[in-house]
């Protein structure tokens, strides 16, 4: 299996930052397994491993897990200089998990969250923290989705809904 990682333009890239190269590789039923033992709004303490790009990029996160943790851009403060330092740790609440062997993660400190995550939790994700697993959470979301669409298809990335969407 070759895992070197390609640039958008097909040259070889660096491996990612932080917990990613850090973590081990996990097979989709691990992390199947994995993911059904976590809830959203679960608390996590991690400690942050990479910040590649203030201000543009996230953070990764160690939360003593096979897998890594992510914090994208939207939910850490505009103000880099606010961002959680690499070495820091800190409490995170798990904020999505999908196919891909990663967690998304909230900081639980507002110092570094960002300063309209309430008004846009009110508006995407009202419920949060939703009460249910996660994977029930996500097949419930993709079913209101189906709903929506033309012909009930609810597959792929698409089907979840833009408050609930992991950036990519």
């Amino acid at each position: 299996m070759n895992t070197t990682l390609q640039h958008r333009d097909g040259g070889a890239a660096p491996p990612p930052p932080g917990g990613c190269q850090d973590a081990r590789m996990v097979n989709p039923t691990e992390w199947a397994r994995i993911r059904a033992g976590l809830r959203f709004g679960q608390r996590l303490t991690g400690t942050v491993t990479a910040v590649p790009n203030p201000g543009a990029t996230g953070i990764f996160v160690d939360v003593g897990l096979p897998v890594g943790g992510f914090v994208d851009v939207l939910l850490l403060p505009a103000d880099a200089q606010r961002w959680p330092r690499v070495g820091e740790r800190a409490e995170y609440e798990v904020w999505w998990a999908d196919d891909r062997p990663q967690l998304r993660l909230k900081p639980v400190d507002p110092r570094h969250l960002a300063e309209d995550f309430a008004a846009w939790r009110a508006e995407h994700r009202p419920r949060w923290p939703e009460p249910e697993p996660i994977d029930q959470a996500r097949a419930a979301a993709a079913a209101e989705v189906a709903e929506l669409l033309p012909g009930g298809n609810a597959e792929g990335p698409e089907a979840v809904p833009p408050g609930l969407r992991a950036t990519e």
